[in-house]
C-alpha cells in the first residue's frame, strides 16, 4: 500500500500533468475507488487552485527599477580604493614583514648544525665558512632588540597613518 507521502507525490504529478499515461490511469482509478486518495486529491486540488487564484505579485511594479536607481543616486558613491589607500603605508608594512621574515630565517639558520653527517660541504676556498659562531650574533638580546625595533617601526607607521586620516577628515 502507499504511504501518505507517496499518495501526495502521485497526485501532485497527476495535477501538474507530469505523470505517464499508465500512472494517470492508475491515479484516476484510485480516485474513483479509494476514499483516502479522493480526500488527498481534493485537499491538494484546493491548495493548487488557491495558489493559482491568489493575488501574489510575481513581478515588481514597472517603476521599481527606476525607484531603486533614484535612491542609489541620492547616496554618495565611494571613491576608488586607489585614491584613499596610501602606497607608502603599504610599502612600510611590506618592509616590516620582509625584515621580520629575514630576521627569523637568519635566526633559524643559526641553529643548523653544519657538521652533521650528510650536510652540504662547500668547496674549500681558504676561508672557514662553516665554523662561524652564529651564537655571538643571534642571541636572545639581539632578537629582543630586533623585535623591539620592529614593534616601534610598526607603531610609528600606525601613528602616521592615523594622523593623515585625521587630517583628511578635518579638511572635508
Amino acid at each position: 500500500m502507499y504511504t501518505h507521502e507517496q499518495i501526495e507525490q502521485q497526485i501532485w504529478a497527476y495535477i501538474d500533468g507530469l505523470s505517464t499515461p499508465e500512472e494517470k490511469q492508475m491515479v484516476e482509478h484510485l480516485l474513483q475507488t479509494n476514499q483516502q486518495w479522493m480526500a488527498v486529491y481534493s485537499e491538494l486540488k484546493g491548495f493548487n487552485e488557491m495558489i493559482g487564484s491568489s493575488d501574489i505579485i510575481d513581478q515588481p511594479s514597472l517603476r521599481f527599477t527606476k525607484n531603486v536607481m533614484e535612491e542609489v543616486a541620492r547616496h554618495k558613491v565611494a571613491p576608488p580604493a586607489s585614491s584613499y589607500i596610501n602606497k607608502k603605508i603599504i610599502r612600510g608594512i611590506a618592509a616590516f614583514f620582509i625584515l621580520s621574515i629575514i630576521g627569523f630565517v637568519l635566526y633559524a639558520i643559526s641553529f643548523i648544525d653544519m657538521s652533521a653527517p650528510g650536510s652540504i660541504k662547500l668547496p674549500d676556498s681558504g676561508i672557514d665558512r662553516l665554523n662561524i659562531d652564529w651564537s655571538k650574533y643571534f642571541n636572545s638580546t639581539v632578537m629582543n632588540v630586533f623585535l623591539l625595533l620592529d614593534v616601534v617601526a610598526g607603531l610609528m607607521l600606525l601613528d602616521r597613518y592615523l594622523r593623515r586620516k585625521k587630517e583628511a577628515n578635518v579638511q572635508v
